[in-house]
């Protein structure tokens, strides 16, 4: 559970700095302050939602599309995200494009990233140490109990 959490978390702060990137790259991307968190949350439910079912789609019918798969499911979720919140505009074709090519590799590689340091790194560490130390524990217990038998 809490790793599903740390992925949820991962996701959303990837999202918020691809959509800080976008909107310092792309001309026609357009973001306000008080709806930013909004628009990333709705972007990056749709994303989740999105991502499996289109892959899953892709994979079924047309699987020469699954490299563009991730592309598709960020253009949908970025149209999406404008149509329910008032937070994100998108002005013209070619700041469509480029918000959806920006977003997609910006939030893909640093899922990617911050997915190997926070999830695989750290988290699966502290796991592994936490086996250990949970072992280490039932050791010493079993230890204890045949050593508490002899005595009486």
């Amino acid at each position: 559970m809490i790793r599903f959490l740390l992925s949820i978390a991962v996701n959303l702060v990837s999202a918020a700095v691809a959509f800080l990137i976008c909107w310092a790259v792309v001309g026609g991307f357009h973001i306000s302050l008080g709806g930013f968190f909004i628009a990333v949350a709705i972007f990056t439910a749709v994303q989740s939602l999105l991502g499996p079912f289109s892959f899953n789609i892709a994979r079924k019918y047309a699987s020469a599309m699954l490299g563009g798969i991730g592309l598709l499911s960020t253009l949908v979720a970025l149209w999406i995200t404008t149509l329910v919140s008032g937070a994100l505009r998108i002005d013209g074709f070619s700041s469509w494009l480029a918000s959806t090519v920006v977003v997609w590799f910006a939030s893909a590689l640093l899922t990617w990233c911050l997915g190997f340091l926070i999830l695989e790194r750290w988290w699966d560490r502290k796991q592994a140490a936490e086996a250990e130390n949970s072992a280490a524990d039932a050791a010493l217990a079993r230890r204890e109990a045949k050593g508490g038998k002899g005595k009486n």
